[in-house]
């Protein structure tokens, strides 16, 4: 199964290292391939560096997109850490 869903980041820093290590921290065990696209750049979920990469600021959108057998736990984990800002 693959999903594809908008989010926007909406930790006061953006994606900065704590959100990114929560982020790659949920996804630890998840079987589905997980990717982020914020404009051109399409990136692996599951690397942190990565994450960082993007440079997502305060209300930037983000396309997600998780496929696998896994793929509505993990989108809907997902959505909720991006709507709770991943605790911060």
């Amino acid at each position: 199964m693959k999903l594809t869903q908008k989010v926007k980041v909406t930790n006061a820093m953006g994606l900065h290292t704590r959100p990114a290590t929560a982020i790659v921290k949920m996804l630890q065990g998840v079987k589905s391939h997980v990717q982020f696209t914020y404009k051109t750049i399409t990136i692996n979920a599951k690397s942190i560096l990565s994450i960082l990469m993007l440079a997502a600021r305060k209300h930037t959108v983000l396309t997600v997109t998780v496929e696998g057998i896994d793929a509505e736990q993990v989108m809907q984990k997902l959505v909720q850490g991006f709507q709770e800002g991943f605790g911060e």
